[in-house]
């Protein structure tokens, strides 16, 4: 039997979702510009260790490859943490969101302590700047520490933000968050051209 459906209304069609990019454009000139400049101090490394392959690797078998390996997980799971909070916020469950700031914040912090620990250790075993291989590994450890100084202040005004009833706002979430990965994708490069590159 065949049954007539020209009176039969089509389903609306579903529009498609917007795509956007997180956060706001400013954060993103900012952190491409910090890439950038990264980018130059990475090049730059690379052709100092080129010229001195034997000497480099020398000086990087007395990093502690433990102490980097634990920093990276620290780094990664507050990566984690943020991103989680940023889905959080979109979905206004506001107090998770608020918990996994803080989670990110505390994971910043211990990575503070371990990188204070290690840079203790190499000054106390004689590994200074005076070294062409330690010279750089303090300016990248130290340079990516500021900006996870900086990193942490961002997640205060989210903090702050996210506590403030007339405010809230998601966008502020990602842009922290967008900060953060970036902060942690320096981290990854670094690791791996200091400590596990031979």
């Amino acid at each position: 039997m065949n049954v007539d459906t020209s009176d039969v209304a089509a389903p609306p069609a579903i529009a498609p979702a917007r795509r956007r990019l997180p956060g706001d454009g400013h954060m993103w000139v900012m952190i491409i510009g910090d890439l950038f400049i990264f980018g130059v101090y990475f090049v730059t490394y690379m052709v100092f260790r080129a010229m001195s392959r034997d000497s480099f690797v020398r000086s990087q078998h007395h990093l502690n490859n433990t102490v980097g390996v634990v920093n990276t997980l620290i780094m990664l799971t507050s990566s984690m943490a943020i991103a989680l909070a940023a889905i959080a916020a979109r979905e206004r469950r506001l107090r998770s969101a608020q918990r996994l700031v803080w989670v990110t914040g505390a994971l910043g912090g211990l990575f503070v302590l371990v990188k204070v620990f290690e840079w203790h250790e190499q000054i106390r075993n004689g590994h200074t700047v005076s070294d062409q291989f330690y010279s750089f590994y303090y300016v990248f450890t130290g340079v990516h520490l500021v900006h996870l100084l900086l990193g942490l202040i961002i997640l205060g005004v989210v903090i702050r933000e996210l506590r403030n009833p007339r405010k809230q706002r998601a966008s502020i979430v990602e842009q922290g968050a967008i900060y953060w990965h970036m902060v942690d994708a320096l981290w990854i490069v670094i690791f791996a051209i200091l400590y596990l590159m031979r």
